[in-house]
């Protein structure tokens, strides 16, 4: 019943593209580490519990122990890691082969831009068309308050902010359908402010986007 949650399309423990992925597994080892150090806590406190009628033996040593070294030992690994992690995940303006998409988010819609789209720059409301394979920066922003941009399949989320653009860089391991919420609450139409995301192959990625109207603004 437990592991019922872990599935469905906003599962982050489902990851479809390698940020999804690295963010999963950071997930995983700092549930391994939170488990040793908690198996490790409770030997200790059985074993004070068993000794209680004893003269505690060099009492600063076992809270150096138990209250440095120990947590030290298993919290240290899992924050290098942490941040080795990422590091990988930023938008790092070397990459080659980078698609840009500009989102705008708004009270109760998502617009998404594509403006390397050949013959001008293309739109989609409520619906982000993705290549599959290929590295993708997002550049967020909104008009009015502020929102939060979020594929848990795909990666972790960016806030979208009013008169700012902050990038985020996602990309799709394999075609197919996913879905994206707004992760900050933006008033009552909050609950309902979703949208699709189709990751498609590359011959038929750039096929969709000519089908999509061209921008008006």
């Amino acid at each position: 019943m437990l592991l019922a949650g872990c599935g469905g399309p906003l599962s982050t423990l489902d990851p479809a593209g390698p940020s999804a992925a690295a963010i999963a597994q950071l997930w995983w080892l700092m549930l391994a580490g939170a488990v040793v150090l908690f198996g490790l806590v409770m030997v200790l406190l059985l074993w004070a519990f068993v000794r209680r009628s004893a003269a505690p033996d060099r009492p600063k040593l076992w809270l150096a122990g138990g209250g440095l070294v120990l947590p030290v030992m298993v919290l240290m690994p899992l924050l290098g890691f942490g941040l080795l992690t990422g590091e990988r995940l930023l938008a790092h303006p070397r990459a080659a082969e980078v698609t840009r998409i500009e989102v705008e988010a708004r009270q109760w819609q998502w617009t998404f831009r594509y403006p390397a789209t050949a013959g001008g720059t293309r739109v989609s409301v409520n619906e982000l068309h993705l290549p599959v394979g290929r590295p993708v920066d997002l550049h967020v922003t909104s008009p009015d308050v502020i929102h939060g941009f979020w594929i848990p399949r795909l990666g972790g989320k960016i806030v979208a902010i009013p008169g700012h653009i902050n990038v985020i860089r996602l990309s799709a391991d394999r075609p197919g359908s996913y879905h994206g919420v707004c992760a900050e609450f933006c008033g009552g139409g909050h609950t309902a402010m979703d949208f699709r995301v189709t990751a498609h192959a590359d011959d038929s990625y750039e096929g969709r986007l000519a089908e999509l109207p061209r921008d008006r603004r």
